[in-house]
């Protein structure tokens, strides 16, 4: 006998100007000290002011915005000790996931890294830097679900969010954004030889080259004062 399972829903508008203005700051499309103000934000999505004073409430929340008094609403800057704490994470993280990952030695997990990769490469030789950020995310969050740790799952989540955020701004700063697949392949290589030690020092140098380089100049990515939205 089949379940008894509702319908799913569209969602209310209230949900999709949420969605539209985070995803819009996790992908950089607002990016980083830049003004969001309720009457401009409402004549692009189409919206009236309340899902739109809802949607910064609770983004304020997140912390993807910040609210100051008298000043407005401006899409949260990220500090160098912001970087530092997210990248340290990481590390934790998901060289704790891929030693379970090769402990577990499913080769389905294989399959799906080197089928995420080849995507990668596609996306690079067409210059889809916005599919390749997809791709990225996805193999880093997989690491985590195929870890089969439910707890790990559960603290990933409290920064995926950040986590997201900060690889777009790193993946912006390559030349040749191919090189963003080719850097998985020796993790995978690693993880498909049961190689912990190799699996996990080569995740750590991933994560660490990517949050120094960011660190080192975040600040290129905050906008004037006069910027808006």
């Amino acid at each position: 006998m089949k379940p008894n399972l509702p319908q799913i829903k569209n969602l209310s508008i209230r949900e999709q100007t949420l969605h539209t203005l985070r995803e819009a700051i996790l992908t950089g499309e607002l990016k980083p000290g830049q003004t969001l103000t309720e009457t401009d934000l409402s004549t692009q999505l189409g919206v009236s002011r309340a899902p739109i004073r809802e949607a910064l409430r609770i983004l304020n929340s997140e912390n993807l915005v910040e609210t100051i008094p008298y000043h407005g609403t401006t899409v949260r800057r990220l500090t160098k000790t912001d970087i530092v704490e997210i990248y340290s994470m990481r590390i934790l993280l998901e060289t704790f996931a891929v030693e379970h990952i090769i402990q577990a030695n499913n080769p389905e997990h294989i399959t799906w890294l080197r089928n995420n990769y080849e995507q990668m490469l596609v996306a690079g030789d067409k210059d889809d830097i916005k599919t390749i950020n997809v791709l990225d995310r996805d193999f880093h969050d997989e690491l985590i679900v195929m870890s089969g740790h439910t707890l790990l799952l559960t603290m990933w989540q409290t920064v995926a969010m950040k986590v997201r955020q900060v690889m777009v701004l790193v993946n912006r700063r390559n030349s040749d954004i191919t090189q963003i697949a080719h850097n998985h392949l020796p993790l995978i290589d690693a993880i498909e030889a049961r190689d912990i030690q190799l699996a996990t020092d080569l995740l750590k140098t991933h994560i660490s080259s990517a949050g120094d380089l960011i660190a080192e100049d975040w600040q290129t990515d905050s906008l004037d004062e006069d910027d808006s939205v």
